[in-house]
């Protein structure tokens, strides 16, 4: 095991997710004074998702990255488009299962069972996996399918019941977060590199699409009953033992869950490796680097494991009280508009804390061979990101219908993609999904959920779409720091 290593990615998680605990403890120690139960939860759950997304990326580097590279290498080189499309189904259904800001996100949406809503978000995540394999192979413009499938999604957005419109559009967000960013990024490079196409961004953008459908579909179908959210309680603690009962006996719920999620795509990458991909490992000449090669997998899937217990563990138990808590006395604050500033400024650090942020940033820096540098990639979300919350907090204290700003948002991203150069259109795209990952559905959705609570507004349609609009924001942010880089490479000639 590589301890420096792991040092570093310890390191780089405190760095991430510090800047935000800092600014919540401030709040709760000032303006918006905390629970003591509620802001110990939250500092211990900070501490399970530091270490958490430090041992999940350590993982994700070392198993998922390399399986979905192997994986896409394979499904390229059979050149057979019925298999690759099969295959797309498969992996995309499977991958998407085990995000852990689905689960988290899932888990609040109180009317409709956590399997069903996963399951129809996955499915549509397969589908338009396949569909964006299928656009790598046939070289098709990334503009034109999003000016399609956007298009058709508007109009079909007039048929389907207003209660699920928020929650179809946040689906498409929250799918593509640890988890499946770096699987399917690994997937696309190694698509576009067996034929031989030069841009491997847009997969996840593609992919993004796919659950907003879905969810429509099932808002069709489905009648829900009751409340549309989880109303949070807070926890009675006397002592130190009970506020460590609140994180343990959550954390086999959580391993049942993980061991759930992971084992499928585990068991379809090995039985590729071992009877299509014909991994030799007893080969007089190459067992040692074939076993090596199996055994630093392993170790990775067990660190994504572990890291995705302990993530969703401080996630669910420490972050989602603290953030509907926060909310609510925001909103309830004579001047409730300073809901707005505070809520950015929050939302400006989170994004840093994001796992798939920096599977992207490495990825987009090492592609662009540093063109596109990290910081300048951080900045743009970063804004982004800030733009969105304080967006979403006003819809919460007005009421303003979600597609007043969805609508005019892409129509001004898809508008954008015809005077940026195509690799930052892609590379938006897919950094509007990165954008909304697990974080943003474990403080942010709560934290909208809370204030409209407070404020007795109708949650489902006010609060619920936070997430849709931090995947929105980051297209125009990335698009924007394309147009100015290229004007300055024009500048340069």
């Amino acid at each position: 095991m590589n301890f420096e290593l792991l040092n570093q990615k310890l390191k780089e998680a405190l760095q991430a997710v510090f800047p935000m605990v800092a600014i919540i403890m401030l709040l709760g120690f000032s303006i918006v004074p905390m629970p003591v139960e509620i802001a110990l939860m939250f500092l211990v759950g900070a501490a399970f998702i530091v270490v958490g997304i430090a041992i999940f990326t350590l993982g994700a580097e070392m198993a998922m990255t390399p399986m979905g590279d192997s994986l896409g290498d394979y499904v390229a080189k059979k050149k057979n488009l019925p298999f690759m499309v099969i295959m797309g189904l498969i992996m995309g259904f499977m991958i998407t299962i085990a995000e852990p800001g689905l689960i988290v996100m899932a888990e609040q949406v109180a009317d409709i069972p956590p399997f069903v809503l996963i399951v129809t978000i996955a499915a549509g995540v397969g589908v338009f996996l396949a569909i964006a394999f299928l656009r790598t192979v046939f070289n098709i413009s990334l503009r034109v399918i999003l000016f399609v499938f956007y298009a058709f999604l508007f109009a079909f957005a007039f048929f389907v019941p207003d209660t699920f419109l928020p929650m179809a559009f946040d689906s498409g967000g929250v799918t593509t977060g640890s988890m499946t960013v770096p699987f399917i990024m690994a997937l696309g490079v190694a698509i576009a590199r067996n034929n031989g196409k030069a841009d491997s961004f847009g997969l996840i953008a593609i992919c993004s699409i796919g659950p907003i459908l879905t969810v429509m579909i099932l808002g069709l179908l489905y009648t829900p009953a009751g409340e549309h959210f989880i109303n949070f309680e807070i926890p009675q603690i006397g002592y130190t033992g009970i506020l460590w009962a609140q994180f343990m006996g959550i954390l086999p719920t959580y391993t049942w869950e993980v061991s759930l999620s992971l084992a499928p795509i585990v068991f379809l990458f090995l039985a590729l490796k071992i009877f299509a991909m014909k991994l030799k490992i007893f080969a007089m000449k190459s067992w040692k680097v074939g076993a090596r090669q199996v055994l630093e997998i392993f170790a990775g899937i067990v660190f994504t494991f572990g890291g995705l217990i302990l993530f969703l563990t401080g996630a669910n138990v420490g972050f989602l009280p603290a953030g509907n808590i926060l909310g609510g006395q925001l909103s309830a604050l004579e001047h409730n508009w300073l809901l707005l500033p505070i809520s950015m400024i929050i939302g400006f650090f989170i994004i840093a804390a994001e796992p798939a942020v920096v599977v992207l940033n490495k990825q987009v820096a090492d592609i662009t061979q540093g063109a596109i540098s990290r910081r300048a990639m951080n900045l743009s979300l970063a804004i982004g990101v800030a733009a969105a919350v304080g967006l979403s907090m006003l819809r919460v204290l007005t009421s303003l219908p979600i597609m007043w700003l969805l609508l005019p948002g892409y129509i001004i991203a898809l508008g954008l993609s015809f005077i940026v150069p195509k690799e930052f259109t892609s590379i938006a795209f897919d950094a509007g999904g990165v954008a909304s990952g697990p974080l943003t559905s474990a403080f942010l959705l709560p934290l909208a959920i809370g204030a409209s609570a407070a404020l007795d507004g109708n949650v489902v349609k006010d609060a619920f779409g936070i997430i849709a609009m931090v995947a929105l924001t980051p297209l125009i942010t990335i698009q924007i720091l394309g147009f100015c880089y290229k004007i300055r490479s024009k500048s340069q000639i």
